[in-house]
This record gives structure tokens, sequence and C-alpha cells, in this order.
């Protein structure tokens, strides 16, 4: 009886420490564990954002003529957007793998992994020698590599996510779930102002050895990161779901595809207007200011800049969500989106810099901020615990494959069917934006739901 008393006694504190913020049940977002939970999700998405976004900008502005410059201009640059779609390709295989052992064995330690497979990947594509060098090995060297960022980049975002949400009070999940999401275009911010400043300091050489810079950095990075994500604690919905043995029976992915297929379906499609603002704006949008003469650091600089209004945009969108729904957010963002998309695509292909800035300002700040924000949470919430990871990232990363991956590659085939006008662009991007509309009308109102009920 005394033994067993004892042991009563003993198990809180033994539970407290080995999980330090599974106890916590304040409804504030600002205590000590919640602050460092919020941190490691937005530090770490930075981070791994950096890596794959820096690929990004790099396919734009430097891949076509180090890798793929004997295809000639125009095919060269789609080759450089082919090997981007690849890593998108891979994300639904990362957010399949990592959503497996995500949900089996909890989500903080996909996190470590994703974050070194992404590092490891990043740092070996900025010592890749050239086509020049070595040959065809070269391009199938860099699609391989891109194929290990884009599965670790896929377990990321379910896991950054779901260690926000997971752990925070219901009325402020939206505002949580932000800080994971807010990492995408922080992240590129951080990509866009390294390669803006090696740019301006190598000149002349950033095409030759330069633009290798930016991808070694990310050694310190993953560094850093690492010291930040193995200080926090597993989720308290986890913790429960683990300590009651009710995990379900058949793996996640079958069970998600058994018994929640049409949420699958439907906020993948929510998704794709997120993304495409993404594809269209940061990426098609840079390569083609650039090819039209406008100045490679301008369209650099005001693409940071757009990208600090997106964080800004995300955040407060975010906490509307908590306020007035998530599908009320992302249906007024998404309306915008549509009647704004055929003048942005203009402004964008003008030739001048300041049609460039507004359109990338206007388009990724404001419209893609306000999407960004709820659609962590949004997603997220529609699955039951023990499939969440599972099922947010195969929503997520199949929108993220379609969206952003493939967008740049279609942009740039239909400017060419079309003899180099963009209204056939234009109108992709609201088809896309329309089909995500009617998505998300079709989906619960998440913020209302509780997570280990739903």
């Amino acid at each position: 009886m005394n033994q067993k008393a004892d042991q009563r006694r003993l198990a809180p504190r033994r539970n407290s420490a080995e999980h330090p913020a599974a106890g916590v049940t304040s409804d504030s977002l600002n205590t000590k564990d919640m602050r460092r939970i919020l941190g490691s999700s937005l530090i770490g998405s930075i981070i791994e954002y950096y890596d794959f976004i820096l690929y990004a900008t790099a396919a734009s502005l430097v891949f076509d003529r180090v890798f793929f410059a004997n295809l000639g201009p125009g095919l060269s640059l789609f080759a450089s957007f082919a090997t981007l779609a690849v890593g998108y390709v891979a994300r639904p295989l990362g957010g399949i793998v990592f959503g497996h052992f995500g949900d089996r064995l909890g989500r903080k330690q996909m996190l470590v992994l994703s974050m070194l497979m992404m590092g490891g990947a990043t740092v070996l594509i900025g010592f890749l020698p050239t086509t020049e060098q070595i040959g065809v090995v070269a391009p199938i060297v860099l699609v391989l590599l891109r194929i290990i960022q884009g599965i670790a980049v896929g377990g990321e975002w379910g896991g950054a996510t779901l260690m926000a949400l997971e752990h925070a009070p219901a009325g402020k999940r939206g505002f949580a779930a932000a800080f994971a999401n807010a990492g995408g275009p922080a992240g590129g911010l951080l990509a866009t102002l390294v390669v803006s400043a090696v740019s301006a300091l190598t000149g002349d050489q950033f095409l030759v050895w330069g633009w290798r810079i930016p991808f070694v950095l990310s050694a310190l990075l993953i560094l850093i990161g690492m010291v930040i994500r193995l200080k926090v604690a597993e989720t308290p919905v986890f913790q429960k779901l683990d300590a009651e043995a009710a995990r379900v029976k058949h793996p996640p992915l079958m069970e998600v595809l058994r018994r929640h297929p049409r949420v699958v379906v439907v906020t993948l499609v929510a998704t794709l207007g997120f993304y495409a603002c993404q594809g269209l704006l940061t990426v098609w949008g840079v390569s083609m200011a650039v090819a039209s003469g406008v100045d490679r650091s301008g369209v650099l600089n005001w693409k940071g800049v757009a990208a600090v209004v997106t964080v800004a945009v995300c955040f407060y969108s975010a906490r509307l969500s908590d306020r007035i729904g998530r599908r009320a957010v992302l249906t007024g963002a998404g309306v915008a989106a549509v009647l704004l998309a055929f003048p942005l695509i203009l402004l964008l292909t003008n030739g001048t810099l300041w049609g460039f800035a507004v359109a990338v300002v206007v388009g990724n700040g404001l419209v893609q901020g306000a999407l960004a924000g709820p659609i962590g949470a949004f997603i997220s919430e529609q699955f039951p615990t023990g499939v969440r990871y599972t099922g947010a990232s195969l929503s997520y990363q199949g929108a993220s494959m379609i969206g952003a991956g493939f967008t740049p590659m279609i942009a740039a085939g239909l400017v060419l069917a079309a003899g180099g006008a963009v209204w056939m662009v234009a109108a992709f991007w609201i088809l896309i934006l329309v089909a995500g509309l009617v998505a998300v009308r079709l989906t619960r109102e998440g913020s209302r739901l509780k997570l280990d009920a739903v």
C-alpha cells in the first residue's frame, strides 16, 4: 500500500520533468513553455524553408546557366523549374513517411530528423560541381539532392504545425499554428536577403562561385535549429493518445485514405490558391522580371519586402481566424485574389521594377499572407489526433506539389503556347483560386472543434 502511494506521489514529478510543457493548462500563449514551443516552430521552420526556398531563388537566377546552359534560354529555364518541381513532388512522400512515424512515435523526433536531412542536402548543393566540370552527373545529383530537400520539408510542416497547435489553448490555435506557417515567408526573406547580399558582394563572380555561399551557410543555421528543437517537449494531445494506447490499428496512411478521403481532397484543393500565389509571384515572376531586364538586386530586395509583409499579415489573419473562423478569413482572401489576379500578372511582367514591386507586395504580401495565416490550423483541425500528422501533411504537401511545384513550369509553358502573352497564366491562376474557394466552403469550421474529438 505504501509502495503504491509512493509511486502515485512520484509520478507527477517524473512526468513534469520529462515533459515540461505537458502540464500547461494556461489560456495564455505568453508562458515560458509556450514561448519555447512557438519559438521552436518558427525558428525551425525558418531554417527549413530558408534551405528549400533558397533553391527556388537559385532556380530562377542561377541553375539554368550553371547546370542547363547547353539547352538554350527558354528550355534551360524550363529544365531549371523542372528540378524545382521535383522537390515539390517529393514533399507528399515526406509527409507520408514522417507522418507515419509522427503519428506512431511522436512529433518531436520527426522534427529533429527532418532538419538534419534538409541541412545535409542543402550544404551538398553548395559544393556540387557544375555540368561543365562533371557533365550530366551534375544535374542528376542536383535532382537527387532536391528530392531529399522535398522529403525533409514534407515532414517539417506537419510536425512544426502540430507542435504549436496541440500545445495551444483552444481559442488561440490559429495564431499558434501560424508560427510554423510564418516560417515559410520568413525563411524566404532570409534566403532572399542572403542571396541579394552575396550577389552584390561577388558581382560578376556570383554565377561562377558566389551562388554557393548561401547554400554552405545552411550548416550554421542547422546547428542553431537543432539546439532549439531538442529543448521542446512532446505535445500533450499526443502524450494522452500514447498513454491510452489509442493509436489506430492500421498504418496512418491507410486509415486516412479509408476513413477521411473527402477531407484530404477538400483541404488539398482549398490550399492550392495559397501555393499558386507562391509559385507564380515569387518564382516564375522573379525569372520573368529579371529576363525582361529588371535589376536583379532590385527584384530580390522587393521580394524581401513582400516577405516581411507576408509574415505580418499571416499573424494578423491567423489571429482574426480565431475570432471569426478559418473559413471566413480564407473566403475573403480568396475572393480578393480572384479579383486581383489579372492586374497582378500584368504588373508582374511589364518589365519595370515598380510593376514587380506592386505585384509582389500586394499578391505575395497581402493576398498570400492572408491565406497563409489560418491554413495550418484549418487543415490540421479536420483530422483526428491518431492520424493528424499524416492527414494534414498529405493535404498540405499535395497542395504544395501541385500549387507551387508545377505552377512555374506550367506558367512558362503557357507563355510559350500563347506566343509570349500572359493572359493564359492569369486565367490558370483564377481557375485554381475559384476551386479553392468552393473547397473552403465545403469544410467544417475547425476553430469550434475539440482536437481530441474531431
